[in-house]
């Protein structure tokens, strides 16, 4: 078997199992919840279980939860979300993994394909950029912290000059859009995939 085809065997093996452990998950962050809504009785062996094993786990979680004025028995579907999203960037890292092997043994087979291999993977990298900025942006997160810097710095070269062409629709700044399809519009004018 190539290369390619056992890390696809192993990418089809993990997605299994995630979809495996995000069902017994749920199952768990339904019974917490039952147990922090007192739906099972709060002195039964499993909310006793639960109250030590599980909730120490979840504690994390529900603290953020409480800070931004949620209710903690709402704690473990929050849990649930992030592992959810967790498992989903882990889906989309290993696919982009795979895709660079791909074109890196596209490349070694055909080296007049490495330009426009280059090219597209630069142009991959500002729409991530793009992205972490936006999403930053919802969160409060400083733009200097070391893990949202990088796409400031990537993206600062196109959204600063849009920012005084593209008028904001009330608070919303578009000028990530209209950055986005330039992108979109110069790679499909180079013929970049």
């Amino acid at each position: 078997m190539s290369v390619l085809a056992t890390y696809a065997a192993v990418v089809a093996t993990i997605k299994a199992g995630l979809f495996y452990v995000a069902g017994a998950l749920a199952a768990v962050a339904a019974v917490d919840w039952a147990v922090r809504t007192r739906r099972i009785s709060p002195f039964s062996r499993t909310a006793r279980v639960f109250r030590g094993r599980v909730d120490p786990l979840v504690a994390p979680i529900e603290r953020v939860v409480v800070r931004a004025g949620g209710v903690s028995a709402s704690a473990p579907w929050w849990a649930l979300v992030a592992v959810a999203i967790g498992g989903i960037a882990l889906i989309g890292a290993l696919g982009l993994i795979y895709n660079v092997l791909f074109q890196i043994v596209a490349i070694s087979q055909e080296p007049r394909q490495a330009p426009m291999t280059l090219l597209s993977w630069a142009f991959s990298i500002l729409k991530l950029a793009l992205l972490v900025r936006v999403f930053s942006s919802w969160l409060p997160i400083s733009p200097y912290s070391r893990w949202i810097r990088w796409s400031y710095v990537l993206t600062d070269w196109m959204i600063v000059p849009l920012r005084r062409v593209v008028p904001s629709i009330g608070m919303i700044d578009i000028t990530p859009i209209v950055a986005w399809l330039g992108i979109v519009v110069i790679q499909s004018l180079l013929g970049i995939p």
